[in-house]
């Protein structure tokens, strides 16, 4: 993987994420992003870290992406890793 894959597999993760109806609001409420910001915001690799910050936080999310993307459950943490932020120790 590098960056240019993680960004992409983010981006995936984005529109997963807001077709998926219940978790849209989800994501919506928690990061207080609009459809505009998230528009303008999309290209922005220290964004796309925080759509997979906030995918990362439920395995029933992780996994029910990756099955519908094709993606090793592995990958969104290895995308992560790459993007701004990513490099911070993870302790658990």
């Amino acid at each position: 993987m590098n960056t240019d894959a993680a960004q992409n597999l983010a981006l995936q993760a984005l529109t997963w994420i807001l077709s998926t109806d219940d978790l849209a609001g989800v994501f919506m409420g928690s990061t207080g992003t609009s459809a505009d910001d998230m528009r303008a915001q999309a290209t922005d690799p220290s964004y796309l870290g925080s759509v997979l910050d906030f995918l990362l936080m439920d395995d029933a999310w992780v996994t029910g992406f990756c099955d519908s993307a094709g993606f090793d459950y592995m990958d969104p943490m290895r995308a992560r890793q790459l993007l701004p932020g990513g490099d911070l120790p993870n302790w658990t």
